[in-house]
C-alpha cells in the first residue's frame, strides 16, 4: 500500500454560495426589521427596570393539577345538586298526584255519604206514611172487629141463657151432661183474641229498647207477653218459650191472636202479634218501634195458637 494513500478529510463541505447568500438576506431583514420599529419608537424610551418571573415547570404542574381537581369537584357537586333537584321535583309530583288522588277520594265518598243519607231520609219519609197509613187502616179495622165481637158475644149470651133454661128443665142426669158440653164448647175462662190485637195495636208508635216490658218501650216477646197478660194469660218472658208453646199453625189458616215467630219454632228470634188482614204488630227494632206491618214486609216462619 502507498504511503500516500489518500486520507478522507473531516472538515466540513463548504456551503455553497446561494445558501450564504440566502442567509445574508434573511439576517439582513431582520435587522432592517428591527431597525425600523427602533426609528418608530419614542425618541426618550426608558429603559426596562422591572425583570417578570416565568414559573417553572413545577408550579405549572401542580397548578394544572389543583385546576383539574376543583374542576372535578365543581363537576360531582353539579351533578349532585342535578340528581337532588330531580329526586326533589319527582317527590313533589308523587305528594301532587297523592293529593289529587286522595282529594278526589274524598270528595267520592262525600258525594256517597250524601246520596246514602238523601235515600235513607226518603226511605224514612216513606216508612213513616206507609206506618200512619197502616196505623189508620189497623184503627178502623179494630174498631169494626171490636164491634163484631161485641154484637157476637151478646148473641152468645143469649144462647147461654136459653141453654141453661133448658139444663134447668131436665133431670139430673140429663143436667150434668148438659152443663159438661157447654164446659166443652165454650172459649177458654181467660182470653180474648179482641182483647189481644187491642192491646198490641194501642202501642204502635212505642220505643223498641231490649229488654223493655212497658209500659211506653218494649222489646218483641215484652209486648207479646204484654198482650197476652192483658187477655189473662201468662206467657214465658222470651221469644222462643212463647213460640214452643200452644199449638203449631199453618199461615194460610191464621186467626188473630195468634203468636207469629221467625226462625225455628223451638229457636225462635223474634215474635209479634198477628192482628188479622194480613197484618200483625211488632215490636221490629230501635229505627222503627213498634210498628204494624203486611205479612208481606217479612214473612214469619211459623205461627202457634194460644187461644
Amino acid at each position: 500500500m502507498s504511503h500516500t494513500a489518500h486520507i478522507p478529510s473531516h472538515r466540513k463541505p463548504r456551503r455553497s454560495a446561494s445558501k450564504l447568500a440566502l442567509r445574508a438576506g434573511v439576517a439582513g431583514g431582520v435587522l432592517s426589521t428591527i431597525a425600523v420599529a427602533g426609528a418608530a419608537g419614542p425618541a426618550h424610551a426608558e429603559p426596562v427596570t422591572e425583570t417578570i418571573e416565568m414559573p417553572t415547570l413545577g408550579s405549572l404542574g401542580t397548578d394544572l393539577a389543583s385546576a383539574v381537581s376543583a374542576s372535578a369537584e365543581a363537576s360531582q357537586q353539579e351533578a349532585l345538586d342535578q340528581s337532588l333537584m330531580a329526586q326533589e321535583n319527582a317527590a313533589l309530583q308523587k305528594a301532587a298526584q297523592e293529593a289529587k288522588k286522595a282529594k278526589a277520594e274524598a270528595d267520592r265518598k262525600a258525594a256517597a255519604e250524601r246520596a246514602e243519607k238523601a235515600r235513607a231520609e226518603a226511605e224514612a219519609k216513606a216508612e213513616r206514611e206507609r206506618a200512619e197509613a197502616a196505623e189508620r187502616a189497623a184503627r178502623a179495622e179494630a174498631r169494626a172487629q171490636l164491634a163484631t165481637t161485641s154484637a157476637s158475644t151478646s148473641d152468645d149470651d143469649g144462647s147461654s141463657e136459653s141453654s141453661r133454661s133448658t139444663t134447668s128443665r131436665s133431670d139430673g142426669s140429663d143436667s150434668g151432661t148438659s152443663a159438661s158440653e157447654e164446659e166443652t164448647t165454650q172459649a177458654p175462662a181467660s182470653g180474648s183474641a179482641a182483647a189481644i190485637v187491642s192491646f198490641a195495636r194501642a202501642q204502635v208508635g212505642d220505643a223498641y229498647v231490649s229488654g223493655g216490658t212497658g209500659p211506653n218501650s218494649w222489646d218483641c216477646s215484652g209486648l207479646v207477653q204484654a198482650a197476652y197478660r192483658a187477655a189473662g194469660i201468662d206467657l214465658p218472658r222470651i221469644s222462643y218459650q212463647q213460640s214452643s208453646m200452644g199449638t203449631s199453625v199453618s199461615l194460610s189458616d191464621l186467626q188473630p191472636g195468634d203468636i207469629l215467630y221467625w226462625g225455628s219454632r223451638s229457636g225462635s228470634y223474634h215474635v209479634a202479634v198477628y192482628v188479622g188482614g194480613g197484618m200483625y204488630v211488632g215490636a221490629q227494632n230501635s229505627s222503627t218501634g213498634v210498628v204494624e206491618r203486611s205479612l208481606d214486609w217479612d214473612p214469619p216462619s211459623g205461627a202457634v195458637r194460644i187461644l
